[in-house]
């Protein structure tokens, strides 16, 4: 970070107090709650010997390498010997980029003779002539194209009136909207503050080349990214325009375009950071300017952070930026891999593509570590403090802040995030969304301790508190939910402006069931508001649903093969545990598999279920999530609730229908029943389809059957 000193004090904690990673092992359980955790034994200790290491690659960040005024003006001074020579044509400097950081000149051509020329020419005209010429070299170190750099006119050079006008409205909440056309994105909402200057013509971005890439990335972006699709023509503005992102349509196919142009991004922000910060360090050592303010730094160095879900999603990250940019050196990369990384070949074909991406390989769930760039090197398990991006899941950050005295928690390594990268919002969701929450509530605070920060460098919208509405957040996830969008609403409130994106859900998945003659039966239940929604559900299920399932029960007949099948559906574990408790004095016996239920106790519950012993079965959304479990003896279902991912609702109807496939129900024997409130708008719009879900809301009726 330029000149700043090492901070004593930084965080050097990393390593996990998750389990040990067995490939052969179901995937990792959520943590329902979050409870202050041990220490977390450090994994970012290094020996003396690399702090030394760290030192010297340091140097590069804070020492200026030459002095380029004073090379300049010497090149452009007349030897004495050389007083009496005709003077040579000069010839102007070639343009420079700062992306170059170079110092060449043309040699000059050899002119003719000018006999008229005075042989006694004053030096102060040379010095004149050097002056001139430094005046064109330094506007040829911002070209156009540079001034219109997306970093230099949000980050590095805001426009003071601009940024005061758009935290206004911000503060106010108002914002100017805008819908997009966006192929093959669904519906696309752009939002901005309300200002006078409005929606501003977004760029064209049809491939790499329409980036403004520092030029060691551009070769590489070329050839893995190329050309856009029209779907990433829509984001691609947004993603390198610093506007904050919330794409609600990722899915295992889109999935490593999306993240090739994440992590792009976050390298690009990362060089053109730190090259801006050794420029400045050059110029000042050379005191070209007393007076300049050079305000190019945040209160730390970490600039990008990536919440992902697993390990694996952890070593698919650093790979795609490896192969971005290509570094001489990579250390620790073994080390990483060996602890990071397993064999993605747990599970069969069978499993559903979505659930193989999310737990294929390292499926652990709780780390953290850092990743620091030097010039030709990139650096894996460096200390926070010294580094420039961060990895790690919402668990494990949440983990590293809370380690140590719980008085004095640590999350200055966070003050100075200016992108976020969250891969996939939805399995979070599933995990446990409060990790997330507490992540996103340290973002970008006011540093406790100095941490060796100078704050003459320090931009003045940091000093002012202003960072997070100039953070860039991207949020990819599958679908929308409540959480997500809370989010959106909460901390997505970009000065650049913000653009939310929904797939189109007109027919839902209803419309592709394979099984189609399976009676389904949606019945809505009057819920006053969102916290009382629970409350109004259980009454109804009580009151409507379970003298159904008793009826059921009480009707079969015992000659028949198998028992009742009854599958009861809950998407909430919360939810799960009072329906289970109020279940004790039953007058048919049930058997639960939840998230949290002991594979010995998974298959004596299935087991049972299929044979009829048990009549009933309460099975979780989550459970679901981390298991897809194939659950076979289910003739009817119960949705106690809507499940926000649509693949759930598709999947556990196929039970019943993999059921009559086999012979063991009769078509009249098998039913559907989905229990939903107007505040589930978002999850039945992804069932029934957008075309269905306003009537289903809105009408008189409560009942509505699909056949």
């Amino acid at each position: 970070m330029g000149p700043m000193r090492r901070g004593r004090g930084g965080f050097r904690g990393q390593r996990g107090a998750g389990r040990r990673h067995n490939p052969t092992s179901r995937p990792s359980r959520p943590h329902p709650a979050p409870a202050p955790p041990p220490e977390p034994e450090h994994e970012c200790e290094e020996s003396s010997e690399e702090e030394e290491i760290d030192e010297e690659e340091e140097e590069e960040y804070v020492q200026p390498a030459v002095n380029a005024y004073q090379t300049l003006l010497k090149s452009l001074r007349v030897p004495e010997h050389s007083k009496r020579q005709p003077p040579r044509k000069r010839q102007k400097l070639s343009h420079v980029s700062d992306d170059e950081e170079t110092e060449d000149q043309e040699e000059p051509e050899s002119g003719e003779e000018d006999e008229d020329a005075s042989e006694n020419e004053d030096a102060s005209e040379n010095e004149d002539a050097a002056q001139q010429l430094l005046s064109e070299h330094q506007e040829s170190l911002e070209p156009e194209r540079e001034r219109r750099d997306p970093f230099v006119l949000h980050f590095a050079d805001p426009d003071e009136n601009e940024l005061s006008l758009r935290l206004k409205a911000i503060a106010n909440n108002e914002w100017t909207t805008e819908k997009l056309n966006a192929s093959g994105l669904g519906k696309c909402l752009l939002q901005v503050p309300a200002t006078a200057s409005g929606i501003q013509k977004r760029p064209t971005v049809k491939s790499t080349k329409d980036i403004n890439l520092k030029p060691r990335l551009a070769e590489n972006a070329a050839n893995i990214l190329g050309s856009f699709s029209d779907a990433e023509k829509a984001l691609a503005p947004s993603i390198f325009e610093y506007q904050d992102v919330l794409f609600g349509g990722r899915t295992p196919q889109n999935a490593p375009r999306l993240r090739q142009m994440a992590c792009l991004h976050a390298l690009n922000h990362v060089f053109k950071t730190r090259d801006r910060v050794i420029k400045n360090n050059e110029k000042l050592s050379t005191h070209q300017d007393a007076e300049a303010e050079y305000r190019d730094q945040g209160f730390t160095r970490p600039k990008v952070l990536f919440l992902l879900e697993t390990k694996q999603a952890c070593v698919r990250a650093v790979d795609t930026i490896t192969e971005l940019c290509h570094f001489e050196q990579q250390e620790n990369k073994k080390r990483f891999l060996d602890s990071f990384s397993a064999p993605e070949d747990k599970f069969s074909d069978d499993r559903p593509d979505d659930f193989r991406e999310l737990f294929e390989g390292n499926d652990e769930n709780e780390f953290r570590i850092g990743l620091k760039f030097t010039r030709k090197t990139m650096k894996l398990y460096s200390k926070f403090y010294n580094s420039d991006i961060i990895f790690g899941s919402a668990l494990g950050l949440r983990r590293a802040i809370e380690s140590g005295d719980p008085k004095k928690k640590d999350y200055d390594f966070l003050s100075s995030i200016e992108l976020v990268i969250m891969e996939q919002a939805d399995a979070t969701v599933m995990q446990n969304w409060e990790h997330a929450e507490y992540v996103f509530s340290h973002l970008n605070l006011q540093p406790r301790d100095a941490h060796g920060c100078d704050f003459s460098r320090v931009r003045t919208w940091y000093l002012d508190g202003h960072s997070s509405h100039l953070r860039q957040t991207l949020v990819f996830s599958a679908y929308l939910t409540p959480q997500i969008n809370a989010l959106y609403n909460k901390h997505m409130k970009n000065i650049a402006g913000r653009i939310k994106c929904t797939p189109d859900y007109t027919n839902g998945v209803i419309e592709s069931l394979t099984y189609t003659n399976i009676r389904q039966t949606f019945t809505r239940f009057t819920s006053a508001t969102p916290p009382s929604d629970p409350d109004a559900r259980f009454t109804f299920f009580n009151s409507a649903l379970l003298p159904l399932i008793t009826k059921t029960i009480s009707s079969y007949s015992a000659d028949a093969s198998g028992g009742p099948g009854i599958l009861v559906f809950i998407p909430s574990y919360l939810d799960f545990v009072r329906l289970r408790n109020s279940l004790v004095d039953a007058d048919f016996s049930y058997a639960s598999i939840s998230e949290y239920t002991d594979a010995t106790d998974v298959r004596k519950a299935r087991s049972h279920f299929m044979s009829g012993r048990h009549s009933v079965l309460l099975y979780t959304g989550r459970a679901h999530h981390f298991h897809r479990y194939n659950i076979r003896g289910v003739k009817r279902v119960v949705f106690y609730g809507i499940p926000e991912n649509p693949r759930f609702y598709e999947e556990v109807v196929g039970f019943v229908g993999k059921t009559m496939e086999r012979g063991e129900a009769e078509k009249g024997d098998v039913w559907v029943r989905c229990a939903f409130s107007r505040w589930e708008v978002q999850a039945l719009e992804r069932v029934v389809g957008g075309k269905r879900v306003g009537r289903m809301v809105g009408d008189k009726g409560d009942t509505f059957d699909f056949v």
